[in-house]
C-alpha cells in the first residue's frame, strides 16, 4: 500500500516539469544542443515590454536536430555539469 502511494505522488510531479520553445543555435557537440530561449517581460516602471534570451543546453539523443530548427525541450534530471534539459520534439526545421 505504501508503493502505490508513492506511485501516485510520483506522477504528478513528473507531469508539472518546465517545458519550453526555443530555436537551436549550436549542434557542434555530441548528443548536446543549445537552445535560445526568448521571453517578453514587462517593464515595471515604463510598462515597456523587453526581450530577454536565455542559453539553455539540451540532451539530444538522436542527434536530429540542426542550427535554426524550433525546438520543445523539458526540464530534467542532472545530466551533466551544465546539462537540465532534454529535446522533447522538432517543432519546425530550418529553412
Amino acid at each position: 500500500m505504501a508503493t502505490e502511494q508513492k506511485a501516485e505522488q510520483a506522477t504528478p510531479a513528473r507531469s508539472m516539469r518546465k517545458e519550453r520553445t526555443g530555436v537551436v543555435t549550436s549542434n557542434a557537440m555530441q548528443k548536446t544542443i543549445t537552445v535560445s530561449v526568448e521571453t517578453k517581460e514587462r517593464h515595471a516602471k515604463y510598462g515597456k515590454y523587453i526581450k530577454r534570451t536565455k542559453k539553455l543546453t539540451a540532451h539530444d539523443e538522436t542527434e536530429t536536430s540542426n542550427v535554426g530548427d524550433t525546438v520543445r525541450i523539458m526540464e530534467t534530471r542532472p545530466l551533466s555539469k551544465s546539462k537540465r534539459w532534454r529535446l522533447v520534439e522538432v517543432t519546425e526545421r530550418a529553412k
